[in-house]
């Protein structure tokens, strides 16, 4: 494995290796996906897959042959696989793509395939940031943007890859969410809270309190104090840091605000001709709503904590989302996000560390 983390690369040196046969569409839509992007970027991909079928596919599309290349793998891990199948099977798509990674050969990772499988995959392959106890999945969600950004979603981690978490494990993952907003959205001091169950300091119970008082003292990290449930939707901080488990639920209750709109405005319109004139002005919101929260239009989750960005994409991922997420990784291995995500938590466990020795810290 390269322990190395490198530092800001130029895009036409940047090579993503994708899990081609990874995705409810796989091998179709990751090959159309990279198509795509090798016409449009100066970026590397590397296809890990069945050599035949990629093949296949690339003589269909058009695209740059100069920019991809195939890797072969003669199994892969489907999604009603055992996530552990990867560790018994050395030949699967995402377990030699995560190799390529882990071994210097590419400097990204992403796939739509089997999520268990997925992380199974990074952790054997890809060394974690040196200080980090626990990764993090993250996601961004749609909002009212009440601050008034360029784009109107904000980024929410741990959804799921943890369900518990300690105070500094929370802070982590703010340091994760900083340096993501910097370098992907380009916000210098992005906004950060604490999903919470009340604005006060105390909140919460030891974890969250704790969590909440150590954000405080930060002085490079712009916290701006707890976010309760009823606040999440309306966009007041670029970054909410929050426990796997409450994560989780609260991107699925967003997820689900479409869905139930749509059936809500089915059985309003059929009631009456007040109620039909109302859903027909609602329409436009409601198709606005559900275009936002598609997962095409942000490609993929980011894995935090691994030393190589990692991105994993949605299983009905597109050929748009394909595209959208090769793009997010190289950027994000352009502006060297995991490089600095290492210089923010070794700083911070550094002062951790002088302050469990009993000396005084000004951060």
């Amino acid at each position: 494995m390269n322990n190395n983390i490198s530092a800001k690369k130029d895009y036409k040196d940047i090579v993503v290796a994708i899990d081609a046969m990874g995705g409810d569409k796989a091998p179709k839509i990751t090959v159309k996906g990279a198509c795509k992007a090798s016409l449009n970027h100066s970026f590397k991909i590397i296809l890990v897959g069945d050599e035949k079928i990629i093949k296949e596919y690339l003589e269909k599309y058009k695209h740059n042959a100069d920019r991809i290349k195939i890797v072969h793998a003669s199994d892969q891990i489907k999604m009603g696989d055992h996530p552990k199948d990867v560790l018994r099977n050395p030949n699967t798509s995402i377990g030699i793509a995560a190799k390529i990674v882990g071994d210097g050969e590419a400097d990204a990772l992403i796939s739509a395939g089997n999520t268990g499988a997925v992380i199974l995959a990074t952790t054997k392959n890809i060394d974690r940031i040196v200080g980090v106890r626990k990764t993090a999945l993250a996601t961004i969600y749609p909002t009212h943007n009440s601050q008034g950004r360029d784009d109107i979603f904000s980024l929410i981690l741990d959804v799921g890859a943890n369900v518990h978490n300690t105070a500094h494990e929370i802070i982590h993952f703010a340091f994760m969410g900083n340096a993501y907003v910097q370098a992907i959205k380009g916000i210098k001091s992005p906004t950060i809270g604490l999903l919470n169950i009340g604005s006060e300091e105390y909140k919460g119970g030891e974890v969250l309190s704790r969590a909440y008082k150590i954000l405080k003292s930060i002085p490079n990290i712009n916290f701006v104090g707890n976010i309760e449930g009823n606040d999440l939707m309306k966009g007041l901080v670029d970054i909410v840091v929050t426990e796997g488990i409450t994560g989780n639920i609260a991107i699925k209750t967003v997820e689900g605000m479409a869905g139930s709109m749509k059936k809500v405005g089915k059985m309003a319109f059929k009631h009456n001709m007040l109620w039909k004139m109302g859903m027909v002005m609602l329409s436009g919101g409601i198709k606005k709503l559900q275009d936002v929260t598609d997962f095409e239009t942000y490609g993929g989750a980011p894995v935090f904590g691994f030393e190589k960005t990692v991105i994993k994409c949605h299983g009905r991922s597109t050929e748009k989302s394909i595209n959208n997420a090769l793009v997010l990784a190289a950027k994000s291995v352009h502006e060297d996000m995991s490089g600095e995500i290492s210089r923010a938590i070794a700083n911070y466990e550094h002062r951790s560390g002088l302050e469990e020795m009993g000396r005084e810290v000004n951060y």
